[in-house]
């Protein structure tokens, strides 16, 4: 005589799989470069990134330019957050990415604003 187990498993569902998985430090620290530029408004190779191991989760440290309006422009410069709350605004808002991409708790992020980014005029035609 057969006796159904008292688990019953869901056809579709995958069995489970005892392991583990391991990402190397540098996929890290790409998608996290990539994470920054998108988040910051940047081109990825104008993007630094240091991911360590820090009290059981990740510091990052990110270096890059910030986007600014165009200096001719004082109505965008006026309306323009300023500097130090937008750095505190992508900290907040990297850390947060960060840990959703990851998987990870992210402990500590540093940035550093190496310079300006000002957008190419185009000409009209």
């Amino acid at each position: 005589m057969t006796v159904e187990s008292p688990v019953r498993r869901v056809p579709d569902a995958a069995p489970e799989v005892r392991g583990g998985v391991r990402v190397r430090q540098r996929v890290i620290e790409k998608v996290v470069r990539e994470a920054s530029a998108v988040t910051i408004g940047v081109p990825r190779d104008d993007v630094h990134v240091e991911v360590a191991e820090w009290g059981g989760g990740l510091a990052v440290r990110v270096a890059a330019r910030l986007p600014i309006p165009d200096l001719d422009d004082t109505e965008a410069i006026r309306a323009e957050t300023p500097l130090l709350d937008r750095v505190r605004q992508a900290q907040s808002m990297l850390a947060g990415e960060f840990a959703r991409l990851t998987g990870r708790e992210i402990r500590r992020v540093s940035f550093t604003v190496t310079g300006a980014l000002i957008p190419e005029r185009r000409r009209v035609r």
